[in-house]
């Protein structure tokens, strides 16, 4: 079966809009998905790439270039007034349910990603954070734990580690059969790599 590798970390609004059309993309073409979920703020570290809200006339641009894609996919966005929202923690909790509650993995990033630019929520609050995972039926002392513990460390830091050995800079980025595309606006490459 044809796959298709998703990079992504939740605190971008691309990632966002991706983790929803790639899903569309994967049941049209029945392809598998495989989750990668890395830190951003790592792979920015390791290749000296930013941000775009770090340049005022980009993150300007970027809003109304969101908006557009999300009109056009109908996948509804709206920024987090708590922005930038430390990942973290929020990456820990995706590697820890992808390692030890797969089932749920899909369940979780989606609401994770709904809390964060669909009905966006301080995510940076301890309180709100706890909130958001008991609506979602989530063990939070579970979850505490699954957050300090060194196998879910050591997976995300080398995901992130791997992705930049492959030349990842940014999110959301696939790889279809080891060709990489970068940014939602590539999508149509995917697609055409599938067909």
């Amino acid at each position: 079966m044809k796959k298709i590798e998703f990079y992504f970390d939740l605190g971008s609004p691309y990632s966002y809009i991706g983790f929803h059309r790639i899903q569309d993309i994967a049941k049209q073409y029945q392809t598998a998905i495989i989750w990668k979920p890395i830190l951003l703020g790592g792979v920015f570290k390791a290749t000296g790439n930013s941000s775009p809200l770090t340049v005022p006339a980009k993150a300007r641009y970027s809003m109304i270039d969101l908006k557009r894609w999300s009109e056009l996919w109908n996948i509804p966005v709206k920024m987090n007034p708590y922005f930038p929202i430390n990942t973290l923690n929020l990456m820990r909790l995706t590697t820890a349910i992808q390692l030890y509650q797969p089932e749920n993995f899909l369940n979780v990033v989606t609401g994770l990603f709904t809390a964060m630019f669909c009905q966006p929520e301080n995510l940076n609050d301890p309180e709100v954070f706890e909130q958001v995972l008991q609506k979602m039926g989530l063990d939070t002392d579970q979850i505490q734990g699954w957050l300090g513990d060194e196998r879910v460390k050591e997976k995300l830091k080398l995901a992130t580690e791997q992705a930049v050995e492959r030349g990842v800079f940014g999110v959301p980025t696939c790889f279809v059969n080891d060709e990489m595309y970068w940014g939602i606006d590539h999508f149509h490459f995917v697609e055409t790599a599938l067909k």
